[in-house]
């Protein structure tokens, strides 16, 4: 997938009230890499208002803690930290390569970067803003996801993975292989349900998002994730699944309980997010940000906020 802009999620430090107390408030947070700027969208049923924007060179990938400090990729070669609310960089790594993507582990102390060119998995510790393990998976390490329990860790080497390397994760700051296994389709994302026992793995190459056991890497079964899907999220018992190229936005049980849904979403609605019971996916041919109830796929708001937009996250701010 070409390299145009990136939507992401960042977040704030707040006092100890707890996740969605009324003190605080939901809000995605835009990277558009072409426009070199990190852009903070409300949401809500009467979100998609613009809150902040600030410039940041080449952004290609954010992830954040709901509390804790946003980390941003630059794919020439460094990760910065960024304050959640004032988006003001804080703190730049340039001990990488050409970082792509990252991720934060459950507990939100530790965050992960994948070094497509070193072939390395990075450990960064979010409160002392510094890297704290590193470890080799293999050349063009990509996506990854990460268990609800953060105890173990897979990694698809290549936007088009032939392989996946399984991390046990125990010792969150030095993570170490245990094993690789060659799925059945090429991977691109890929999502440990909320219960860990399966992990999600979606195939630009066909229809079907393949189900893998994540105790032996063994596929149990496939869902129709679409034309092209490409990310996989959770919202409860909703698994959700775009493609961008089929302009849809899919929703179904990861467990038996519930039909499968399809609804439209703006063409190039590759990436999303999930809080609470909402999904919120960017475009990254249009540009635009939507926000759909998880539950029924109601679309709420779509609102342009770049020329293009890639990855989404979602952050809680103080109102």
């Amino acid at each position: 997938m070409r390299r145009l802009a990136l939507l992401v999620l960042a977040v704030c430090v707040v006092p100890a009230a707890p996740a969605g107390s009324p003190a605080e408030r939901p809000v995605a947070l835009v990277t558009a890499e072409t426009s070199n700027q990190v852009t903070a969208v409300s949401l809500g049923p009467h979100g998609g208002r613009i809150l902040r924007r600030i410039h940041l060179a080449d952004p290609l990938m954010i992830a954040a803690p709901l509390r804790g400090p946003a980390v941003v990729v630059n794919p020439a070669g460094t990760v910065t930290l960024i304050a959640s609310r004032s988006l003001r960089p804080i703190r730049v790594f340039h001990a990488f390569r050409a970082p792509r993507v990252a991720a934060v582990a459950p507990g939100g102390r530790i965050a992960y970067v994948t070094d497509e060119r070193t072939g390395d998995l990075t450990a960064i510790d979010l409160a002392e803003r510094k890297i704290v393990g590193r470890v080799f998976v293999g050349s063009r390490a990509h996506h990854f996801g990460i268990s609800p329990d953060g105890r173990r860790i897979w990694v698809a080497l290549g936007e088009t993975a032939r392989t996946i390397v399984r991390l046990d994760a125990s010792n969150p700051p030095r993570p170490r292989v245990v094993g690789r296994f060659h799925p059945r389709d090429a991977a691109h994302d890929l999502r440990f349900a909320p219960d860990g026992r399966t992990v999600w793995i979606s195939s630009a190459g066909t229809s079907e998002v393949g189900i893998y056991s994540a105790e032996t890497g063994r596929i149990l079964e496939g869902a129709d994730g679409g034309h092209a899907p490409q990310h996989v999220g959770f919202s409860g018992r909703h698994v959700l699944i775009t493609s961008g190229y089929g302009s849809t936005l899919t929703s179904m049980c990861w467990r038996p309980g519930c039909g499968r849904r399809v609804v439209p979403a703006p063409y190039g609605s590759f990436n999303l997010a999930t809080y609470g019971g909402s999904v919120v996916t960017t475009s990254l041919f249009t540009g635009s940000v939507s926000e759909f109830r998880a539950g029924d796929l109601h679309r709420l708001w779509t609102t342009k906020v770049a020329p293009a937009a890639r990855y989404v996250a979602i952050t809680l701010w103080l109102r």
